[in-house]
Protein backbone atom coordinates (compact mmCIF):
# COMPACT_ATOMS: atom_id res chain seq x y z
CA UNK A 1 0.00 0.00 0.00
CA UNK A 2 2.51 2.47 0.93
CA UNK A 3 4.14 1.86 -2.15
CA UNK A 4 1.36 2.61 -4.33
CA UNK A 5 0.93 5.18 -2.79
CA UNK A 6 4.78 6.78 -3.08
CA UNK A 7 4.30 5.23 -6.81
CA UNK A 8 1.43 7.79 -7.17
CA UNK A 9 2.87 10.68 -5.11
CA UNK A 10 5.85 9.83 -7.57
CA UNK A 11 4.26 10.25 -10.49
CA UNK A 12 2.27 13.25 -9.73
CA UNK A 13 5.23 14.98 -8.97
CA UNK A 14 6.76 14.18 -12.51
CA UNK A 15 2.93 16.00 -14.03
CA UNK A 16 3.78 18.49 -11.72
CA UNK A 17 7.62 19.31 -12.13
CA UNK A 18 8.30 22.90 -12.85
CA UNK A 19 9.20 24.38 -16.32
CA UNK A 20 12.95 24.59 -16.94
CA UNK A 21 14.75 28.31 -15.15
CA UNK A 22 15.81 30.62 -18.07
CA UNK A 23 19.64 30.34 -18.02
CA UNK A 24 21.09 33.87 -16.78
CA UNK A 25 21.64 35.10 -21.03
CA UNK A 26 17.99 34.38 -21.33
CA UNK A 27 16.95 36.42 -18.04
CA UNK A 28 19.48 39.25 -19.44
CA UNK A 29 17.29 39.21 -22.67
CA UNK A 30 14.12 39.25 -20.85
CA UNK A 31 14.80 42.47 -19.21
CA UNK A 32 16.84 44.69 -21.97
CA UNK A 33 15.63 47.60 -23.61
CA UNK A 34 14.33 46.99 -26.88
CA UNK A 35 16.09 49.50 -29.80
CA UNK A 36 15.63 49.67 -33.08
CA UNK A 37 18.74 50.62 -34.95
CA UNK A 38 18.47 51.99 -38.33
CA UNK A 39 21.69 51.81 -39.97
CA UNK A 40 22.52 54.29 -42.83
CA UNK A 41 23.48 52.77 -46.77
CA UNK A 42 25.57 53.63 -47.60
CA UNK A 43 28.12 54.72 -44.70
CA UNK A 44 32.22 54.83 -44.35
CA UNK A 45 34.64 54.07 -46.40
CA UNK A 46 34.52 55.95 -49.86
CA UNK A 47 36.86 55.03 -53.06
CA UNK A 48 39.08 57.95 -52.81
CA UNK A 49 39.30 56.57 -48.81
CA UNK A 50 40.30 53.39 -49.64
CA UNK A 51 42.41 54.22 -52.09
CA UNK A 52 44.48 56.41 -50.17
CA UNK A 53 44.41 53.88 -47.38
CA UNK A 54 45.88 51.01 -49.50
CA UNK A 55 48.73 53.64 -50.96
CA UNK A 56 50.47 53.62 -47.44
CA UNK A 57 49.72 50.55 -47.19
CA UNK A 58 51.40 49.01 -50.35
CA UNK A 59 54.00 51.60 -50.02
CA UNK A 60 54.94 50.41 -46.97
CA UNK A 61 54.86 46.84 -47.88
CA UNK A 62 56.85 47.64 -51.09
CA UNK A 63 59.48 50.12 -50.04
CA UNK A 64 59.58 49.09 -46.08
CA UNK A 65 59.30 50.97 -42.75
CA UNK A 66 59.30 53.99 -42.27
CA UNK A 67 57.21 55.82 -44.66
CA UNK A 68 56.28 59.31 -44.20
CA UNK A 69 53.08 61.03 -44.63
CA UNK A 70 52.41 64.77 -44.56
CA UNK A 71 48.90 65.01 -42.48
CA UNK A 72 46.76 62.70 -41.88
CA UNK A 73 46.43 60.61 -44.82
CA UNK A 74 42.68 60.34 -44.28
CA UNK A 75 40.65 62.85 -41.39
CA UNK A 76 40.59 59.18 -38.67
CA UNK A 77 42.19 59.01 -35.86
CA UNK A 78 41.39 55.51 -35.34
CA UNK A 79 43.08 54.70 -39.44
CA UNK A 80 45.75 56.97 -38.33
CA UNK A 81 47.07 54.96 -35.22
CA UNK A 82 46.63 51.76 -37.03
CA UNK A 83 48.97 52.68 -39.92
CA UNK A 84 51.47 54.01 -37.54
CA UNK A 85 51.67 50.71 -35.98
CA UNK A 86 52.89 49.41 -39.40
CA UNK A 87 55.42 52.21 -39.94
CA UNK A 88 54.17 55.17 -41.10
CA UNK A 89 55.19 58.13 -39.76
CA UNK A 90 52.54 61.37 -39.82
CA UNK A 91 54.53 64.55 -40.14
CA UNK A 92 52.99 68.58 -41.02
CA UNK A 93 55.45 69.83 -43.87
CA UNK A 94 58.55 67.94 -46.03
CA UNK A 95 60.75 69.66 -43.81
CA UNK A 96 60.58 66.67 -41.60
CA UNK A 97 60.75 64.29 -43.72
CA UNK A 98 64.60 63.14 -43.85
CA UNK A 99 66.90 63.08 -47.03
CA UNK A 100 66.26 60.06 -48.72
CA UNK A 101 63.01 59.05 -47.51
CA UNK A 102 59.41 58.69 -48.78
CA UNK A 103 56.70 61.18 -48.42
CA UNK A 104 53.32 60.71 -49.31
CA UNK A 105 50.92 63.34 -49.94
CA UNK A 106 47.64 62.77 -48.29
CA UNK A 107 44.06 62.67 -49.40
CA UNK A 108 43.21 65.98 -49.41
CA UNK A 109 45.92 67.39 -51.90
CA UNK A 110 48.45 69.79 -51.66
CA UNK A 111 49.48 73.24 -52.41
CA UNK A 112 51.70 73.37 -55.52
CA UNK A 113 54.42 74.97 -53.93
CA UNK A 114 54.54 72.05 -51.18
CA UNK A 115 55.25 69.25 -54.63
CA UNK A 116 57.73 71.58 -55.51
CA UNK A 117 59.64 71.51 -52.88
CA UNK A 118 59.89 68.10 -52.50
CA UNK A 119 60.77 67.77 -56.10
CA UNK A 120 63.74 70.47 -55.03
CA UNK A 121 64.94 68.25 -52.02
CA UNK A 122 65.53 65.14 -54.75
CA UNK A 123 62.28 63.17 -52.17
CA UNK A 124 60.58 60.49 -53.50
CA UNK A 125 57.21 60.71 -53.60
CA UNK A 126 53.67 59.43 -53.95
CA UNK A 127 50.03 61.53 -54.40
CA UNK A 128 47.32 60.23 -52.70
CA UNK A 129 44.90 62.93 -53.75
CA UNK A 130 41.45 61.79 -54.13
CA UNK A 131 40.68 62.00 -58.17
CA UNK A 132 38.07 63.90 -56.85
CA UNK A 133 39.51 66.49 -55.31
CA UNK A 134 42.36 66.49 -58.40
CA UNK A 135 38.97 67.41 -60.52
CA UNK A 136 38.59 70.88 -58.95
CA UNK A 137 42.11 71.27 -58.88
CA UNK A 138 42.02 71.09 -62.67
CA UNK A 139 38.80 72.88 -62.76
CA UNK A 140 39.96 75.62 -60.87
CA UNK A 141 43.06 75.95 -63.63
CA UNK A 142 41.37 76.09 -66.16
CA UNK A 143 39.11 78.69 -65.11
CA UNK A 144 41.88 80.86 -64.56
CA UNK A 145 43.55 80.41 -67.74
CA UNK A 146 40.29 81.65 -69.32
CA UNK A 147 40.68 84.67 -67.34
CA UNK A 148 38.12 84.43 -64.96
CA UNK A 149 37.93 84.93 -61.35
CA UNK A 150 37.45 81.89 -59.14
CA UNK A 151 35.36 81.57 -55.93
CA UNK A 152 36.00 78.55 -53.96
CA UNK A 153 33.13 77.61 -51.21
CA UNK A 154 35.08 75.88 -48.76
CA UNK A 155 36.15 75.67 -44.84
CA UNK A 156 39.25 78.17 -44.19
CA UNK A 157 41.92 76.15 -42.92
CA UNK A 158 40.95 72.78 -44.21
CA UNK A 159 43.89 70.80 -45.90
CA UNK A 160 41.61 70.43 -48.95
CA UNK A 161 41.07 74.21 -49.38
CA UNK A 162 44.66 74.97 -48.64
CA UNK A 163 45.63 72.56 -51.33
CA UNK A 164 43.05 73.60 -54.09
CA UNK A 165 43.41 77.12 -53.65
CA UNK A 166 47.18 76.43 -53.29
CA UNK A 167 46.93 75.42 -57.29
CA UNK A 168 47.71 79.64 -58.42
CA UNK A 169 49.29 82.26 -56.99
CA UNK A 170 48.27 83.92 -53.75
CA UNK A 171 44.95 85.92 -54.10
CA UNK A 172 44.12 84.52 -57.39
CA UNK A 173 41.30 82.36 -55.34
CA UNK A 174 38.41 84.25 -53.14
CA UNK A 175 37.04 81.76 -50.78
CA UNK A 176 33.71 82.07 -49.77
CA UNK A 177 33.01 80.55 -46.46
CA UNK A 178 29.98 82.00 -45.26
CA UNK A 179 28.14 84.56 -46.84
CA UNK A 180 29.39 87.65 -45.34
CA UNK A 181 32.51 87.18 -46.79
CA UNK A 182 30.42 88.21 -50.28
CA UNK A 183 31.10 91.70 -48.38
CA UNK A 184 34.58 91.64 -49.37
CA UNK A 185 34.29 90.54 -53.10
CA UNK A 186 34.38 93.50 -55.74
CA UNK A 187 31.49 92.83 -57.49
CA UNK A 188 32.56 95.21 -60.64
CA UNK A 189 36.04 93.16 -60.34
CA UNK A 190 34.08 89.75 -60.88
CA UNK A 191 31.95 90.39 -63.61
CA UNK A 192 33.29 87.09 -64.64
CA UNK A 193 33.71 84.60 -62.54
CA UNK A 194 33.39 80.79 -61.82
CA UNK A 195 32.95 78.80 -59.12
CA UNK A 196 34.13 75.60 -57.36
CA UNK A 197 33.54 74.07 -53.79
CA UNK A 198 35.43 71.84 -51.43
CA UNK A 199 34.00 67.78 -51.87
CA UNK A 200 32.56 67.71 -48.52
CA UNK A 201 30.46 70.20 -48.08
CA UNK A 202 26.45 69.90 -47.17
CA UNK A 203 24.63 69.34 -50.29
CA UNK A 204 21.21 71.39 -49.53
CA UNK A 205 23.36 74.61 -47.94
CA UNK A 206 26.20 74.72 -50.76
CA UNK A 207 23.17 74.39 -53.43
CA UNK A 208 21.38 77.79 -51.31
CA UNK A 209 24.67 79.52 -51.82
CA UNK A 210 25.27 78.91 -55.46
CA UNK A 211 21.64 80.42 -56.00
CA UNK A 212 22.57 83.35 -53.91
CA UNK A 213 25.96 83.82 -55.37
CA UNK A 214 24.29 83.34 -59.22
CA UNK A 215 21.51 86.36 -58.35
CA UNK A 216 24.86 88.56 -57.07
CA UNK A 217 27.22 87.48 -59.68
CA UNK A 218 24.66 86.78 -63.25
CA UNK A 219 26.66 84.62 -65.86
CA UNK A 220 29.11 82.90 -63.30
CA UNK A 221 30.06 79.57 -64.14
CA UNK A 222 29.33 77.37 -61.77
CA UNK A 223 30.66 73.77 -61.29
CA UNK A 224 28.19 71.29 -61.11
CA UNK A 225 29.23 68.30 -59.25
CA UNK A 226 32.13 69.26 -57.04
CA UNK A 227 30.63 67.97 -54.17
CA UNK A 228 31.86 64.15 -54.08
CA UNK A 229 29.51 61.64 -54.79
CA UNK A 230 30.37 59.66 -50.84
CA UNK A 231 29.44 62.87 -49.22
CA UNK A 232 25.93 63.35 -51.34
CA UNK A 233 24.87 60.04 -51.15
CA UNK A 234 25.59 59.54 -46.90
CA UNK A 235 23.92 62.69 -46.38
CA UNK A 236 20.76 61.28 -48.28
CA UNK A 237 20.79 58.41 -46.41
CA UNK A 238 21.26 60.30 -43.29
CA UNK A 239 18.25 62.84 -44.44
CA UNK A 240 16.07 59.74 -44.78
CA UNK A 241 16.79 58.86 -41.54
CA UNK A 242 16.93 61.76 -39.45
CA UNK A 243 13.12 61.93 -39.23
CA UNK A 244 12.94 58.51 -38.17
CA UNK A 245 14.97 58.19 -35.04
CA UNK A 246 14.71 59.62 -31.38
CA UNK A 247 19.16 60.01 -31.67
CA UNK A 248 21.53 59.83 -34.83
CA UNK A 249 25.01 58.97 -34.44
CA UNK A 250 27.60 59.51 -36.16
CA UNK A 251 31.04 57.99 -36.49
CA UNK A 252 34.08 60.04 -37.49
CA UNK A 253 36.87 61.95 -35.94
CA UNK A 254 35.92 65.73 -34.92
CA UNK A 255 38.16 67.00 -37.84
CA UNK A 256 36.41 65.04 -40.22
CA UNK A 257 34.56 67.09 -42.50
CA UNK A 258 32.22 64.85 -44.29
CA UNK A 259 31.04 63.89 -40.75
CA UNK A 260 30.74 66.72 -38.81
CA UNK A 261 28.17 68.05 -42.00
CA UNK A 262 26.14 64.36 -41.46
CA UNK A 263 25.77 65.62 -38.34
CA UNK A 264 24.27 69.12 -39.37
CA UNK A 265 22.20 67.14 -42.00
CA UNK A 266 20.58 65.38 -39.74
CA UNK A 267 19.77 67.78 -37.41
CA UNK A 268 18.29 69.67 -40.54
CA UNK A 269 16.41 66.82 -41.82
CA UNK A 270 14.44 66.53 -37.93
CA UNK A 271 16.50 64.79 -35.38
CA UNK A 272 17.51 67.26 -32.83
CA UNK A 273 19.36 64.63 -30.90
CA UNK A 274 22.33 63.57 -33.29
CA UNK A 275 25.85 63.40 -32.14
CA UNK A 276 29.17 62.75 -33.24
CA UNK A 277 31.15 60.09 -31.91
CA UNK A 278 34.84 58.58 -32.70
CA UNK A 279 33.81 55.44 -30.86
CA UNK A 280 32.15 53.45 -28.81
CA UNK A 281 33.86 54.78 -25.79
CA UNK A 282 32.19 58.11 -26.07
CA UNK A 283 28.62 56.70 -26.04
CA UNK A 284 26.55 58.11 -23.83
CA UNK A 285 24.67 55.15 -22.32
CA UNK A 286 22.07 57.92 -20.13
CA UNK A 287 20.84 59.53 -23.15
CA UNK A 288 20.58 56.19 -25.17
CA UNK A 289 18.55 54.11 -22.26
CA UNK A 290 16.05 56.76 -23.41
CA UNK A 291 16.01 55.71 -27.20
CA UNK A 292 13.48 53.53 -29.05
CA UNK A 293 14.74 53.95 -32.82
CA UNK A 294 18.36 54.90 -32.84
CA UNK A 295 20.13 55.90 -36.36
CA UNK A 296 24.20 54.96 -37.53
CA UNK A 297 26.11 56.17 -40.19
CA UNK A 298 29.90 56.82 -40.18
CA UNK A 299 31.48 59.38 -42.39
CA UNK A 300 33.60 58.29 -45.69
CA UNK A 301 36.68 58.59 -43.77
CA UNK A 302 35.41 55.94 -40.12
CA UNK A 303 36.17 52.06 -41.10
CA UNK A 304 33.57 49.75 -40.83
CA UNK A 305 35.15 48.48 -37.70
CA UNK A 306 34.32 51.33 -35.51
CA UNK A 307 30.24 50.75 -36.71
CA UNK A 308 31.22 46.75 -35.84
CA UNK A 309 32.10 48.04 -32.20
CA UNK A 310 28.99 50.14 -31.31
CA UNK A 311 27.20 47.81 -32.47
CA UNK A 312 28.51 44.97 -30.13
CA UNK A 313 28.39 47.76 -27.42
CA UNK A 314 24.74 47.99 -27.86
CA UNK A 315 24.11 44.67 -27.67
CA UNK A 316 25.43 44.14 -24.85
CA UNK A 317 23.06 46.58 -22.66
CA UNK A 318 19.74 46.24 -25.38
CA UNK A 319 18.47 43.75 -27.39
CA UNK A 320 18.54 45.52 -30.74
CA UNK A 321 17.23 45.04 -33.99
CA UNK A 322 18.68 45.94 -36.77
CA UNK A 323 17.30 47.56 -39.84
CA UNK A 324 19.71 49.01 -43.32
CA UNK A 325 17.54 52.25 -44.63
CA UNK A 326 19.13 54.11 -47.70
CA UNK A 327 19.68 53.20 -51.84
CA UNK A 328 23.11 51.97 -51.29
CA UNK A 329 25.76 53.24 -53.65
CA UNK A 330 27.96 51.72 -57.27
CA UNK A 331 31.22 50.22 -55.67
CA UNK A 332 33.85 52.45 -57.02
CA UNK A 333 37.25 51.43 -57.33
CA UNK A 334 39.88 54.56 -58.04
CA UNK A 335 43.18 53.09 -59.93
CA UNK A 336 46.71 52.80 -57.57
CA UNK A 337 50.14 54.58 -58.79
CA UNK A 338 51.62 52.12 -61.04
CA UNK A 339 54.78 52.04 -59.12
CA UNK A 340 52.70 50.25 -56.64
CA UNK A 341 51.04 47.68 -58.85
CA UNK A 342 55.24 45.74 -58.97
CA UNK A 343 56.86 43.35 -56.72
CA UNK A 344 56.93 43.94 -53.30
CA UNK A 345 60.97 45.16 -51.68
CA UNK A 346 63.12 41.51 -51.46
CA UNK A 347 62.76 40.00 -47.64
Amino acid sequence: MFFLFCSFICKGFVLLKAKPQPTIHEKILMTKQNITVLLANPRGFCAGVTRAIQIVEKALEKYGAPIYVRHEIVHNAFVVKELEKKGAVFVSEIDEVPEGRMVIFSAHGVPKKVLEKTKSRGLKYLDATCPLVEKVHTEVKRHNEAGRKVILIGHAGHPEVIGTMGQLPDGEIFLLDEVKDLERLDKDTVKDAALVTQTTLSVDETAELKEFLKAKIPGIVCSSKDICYATTNRQMAVKEIAPKVDMLIVVGSPNSSNSKRLVEVAIRAGCANSVLVEDEKQLNWDKLAKVKTLGITAGASAPEKLIKSILKALRERFKITIEEIGKGETRLRFNLPQELEGPKKPS
